[in-house]
């Protein structure tokens, strides 16, 4: 059976193909068009039918991670509210919300009969279920507590729910407003930074802060004193719009001005004492949950959980290997939940498949990147085979340089995974700074990626399998403390990057490969793309973002530029900038 999964209508749209419940194509829209869209994924649609070899007419489920009517229904509700107090921002919220519908509508009958067919079954699902089952049926759990939450897609913004095998029972919701993500995003706002794109930022910002603000935080976000969220409405009002934003008795709470710049100290503590509460209710939720139901693992979807200081501290509450998050926890997984929904739970099939990898983007061979190069008329050079790619990578690496990693298929989900990365010595002087300064262009307090092989890891690191997918931390083993200064957070936290030679063989091989030059088996792996913008994709994509930034060399598959001769690099001394 071919099923078609998209995550629609919402940031981080995206598609996957899915066959007899394998997962054979997926991508993100925003990685092909280079923007972000909230509509139809029409590049990821193309990109999952072409990777497949098929048309619309040979799919036989299409799965839209959507239910836009009953969506709008939810969200019309929260102007009724108002509408007495606020009767013209309530109706202009509620047109907004009738016009939005109608595209969608539109939208979805124009896919329903994409090129003139309908033979396929189309089916819009709870934007929340697609999350649970993004969430479970990649899991390793036969039996799993599962808890989404996200900022209210659907007119919902969370989930409760319990995973048995191939069923998901859903136990409670929770509706819109009652969003711990929305609160997340609004500080990320006050913070200074992009909500929807800049949210990692307060939780890195998060771990210079002290949480003494954490209480207020809660006293906001669990008015109800049970174990689900709800939402203080003294903490928000309503603007001209009839949308929601912080009130003014949000700032007198916490003790801010509307008007007046934050200071440095005042911005890390709202960061922390944000984090913190976040942890403290979601962990009194699935505490409550597991108790009554007798559930030890715990599965999470949702962009919440994108979050991997949440995650690493709910790993250490409740166990190691007792959590789980999808490569994708946020919108775009959506696509790959709701092929996994129908094939489980709608079609009633078995048995789960292992995700071992997330390699199932656009790859690229040897004569597209050739057409490319020559048309952008760049120098490069050509390593005839995979043993010399890696000799010139690793020379290059010895040498303290900078290195564009392209190889392989693009990842799917926000992680650089090493196919799509960029590389560098951890013990190359100033590196930290030439990354941020003269590629990333990124604020100080943002950690780096430390990618191992998988057989290595324990030698240095105690973490979790969430590591595969840099969806958690590891914790730095002090007797193998070969890392430079500053690459750890307090209590030794690393961000790691485990690396499968099964998920990933050419990249193991180049760590293994360094580690036989290097004090150990490492390297600095950060996402191959330029401020703002998503992941490279395309070879355009990777030689625009070399030559736009201080890159010093570009390895895409077997061409290497570099913007000083291969030959004349000094393996033995660091060029510095």
């Amino acid at each position: 059976m071919l099923t078609l999964g998209l995550s629609s209508f919402t940031h981080d749209a995206a598609a996957a193909l899915l066959e007899d419940g394998a997962i054979k194509a997926a991508v993100e829209d925003s990685k092909l068009v280079r923007s972000s869209t909230n509509g139809f994924p029409e590049a990821a649609m193309r990109y999952c039918l072409a990777k497949g070899g098929i048309r619309w007419q040979d799919l036989d489920v299409v799965a839209v991670a959507s239910r836009p009517f009953k969506g709008c229904l939810r969200q019309l509700m929260l102007p009724m509210r108002h509408f007495i107090s606020l009767p013209v921002a309530s109706t202009h919220y509620a047109a907004n919300q009738l016009g939005a519908l109608a595209k969608q509508l539109s939208d979805l009958r124009q896919l329903r009969h994409q090129n003139g067919t309908n033979t396929f079954k189309f089916l819009c699902l709870e934007h929340h279920l697609c999350h649970a089952a993004a969430a479970f049926f990649q899991s390793p759990f036969e039996r799993s507590l599962i808890v989404t939450l996200d900022e209210g897609a659907d007119g919902v913004s969370g989930m409760v729910a319990i995973g048995e095998g191939t069923d998901i029972r859903v136990l409670q919701t929770i509706p819109s407003p009652h969003s711990l993500a929305w609160v997340y995003s609004k500080v990320t706002e006050l913070l200074g930074f992009v909500a929807h794109k800049e949210e990692h930022k307060t939780q890195w910002l998060s771990v210079e802060g002290d949480p003494s603000l954490k209480g207020a935080f809660r006293e906001m976000m669990c008015e109800s004193g049970g174990p689900m969220p709800r939402l203080n409405r003294r903490f928000v009002d309503c603007d001209a719009t009839g949308r929601l934003r912080l009130s003014q008795h949000f700032y007198r709470r916490f003790g801010l001005s509307g008007d007046s710049e934050l200071s440095d100290q005042a911005r890390r503590d709202l960061a922390a004492s944000l984090q913190q509460a976040c942890l403290e209710i979601v962990r009194d939720l699935v505490e409550h949950f597991r108790s009554k139901y007798d559930i030890q693992s715990v599965s999470f979807g949702g962009g919440l959980f994108q979050n991997v200081i949440l995650v690493a501290a709910l790993e250490e509450q409740f166990g190691m290997n007792q959590v789980f998050v999808p490569p994708a926890p946020g919108n775009a997984g959506c696509a790959v939940g709701a092929g996994l929904l129908v094939w489980h739970s709608l079609m009633k099939s078995a048995p789960r498949q292992e995700v071992s990898h997330v390699y199932w983007g656009p790859s690229y061979n040897q004569h597209e990147i050739y057409d490319v190069a020559t048309s952008s008329k760049v120098r490069y050079s050509t390593s005839k085979t995979t043993e010399r790619r890696l000799e010139t990578a690793i020379q290059l690496l010895q040498a303290g340089k900078i290195v564009g990693w392209f190889q392989g298929a693009a990842e799917f989900g926000p992680r650089a995974l090493g196919n799509r990365s960029l590389l560098a010595s951890p013990w190359a002087p100033y590196v930290k700074e030439n990354l941020n300064d003269y590629i990333k262009h990124r604020e100080w307090f943002r950690p780096f990626a430390i990618s191992i092989p998988e057989e290595d890891c324990p030698r240095f690191f105690e973490c979790s399998q969430q590591c595969r997918y840099m969806n958690s931390l590891g914790i730095l083993r002090s007797e193998n403390d070969v890392l430079p200064e500053g690459f750890a957070l307090p209590g030794k936290r690393v961000r790691v990057h485990v690396v499968q030679e099964k998920a990933n063989p050419l990249f193991w091989r180049l760590l293994k490969r360094f580690g036989e030059v290097a004090p150990a088996p490492m390297l600095i792996n950060t996402s191959f793309n330029l401020a703002g913008e998503p992941l490279v994709t395309k070879p355009q994509d990777a030689f625009r973002s070399y030559f736009c930034s201080g890159l010093d060399a570009l390895v895409i598959e077997n061409f290497v530029l570099s913007k000083q001769a291969v030959a004349a690099v000094n393996t033995v001394g660091v060029a510095s900038r």
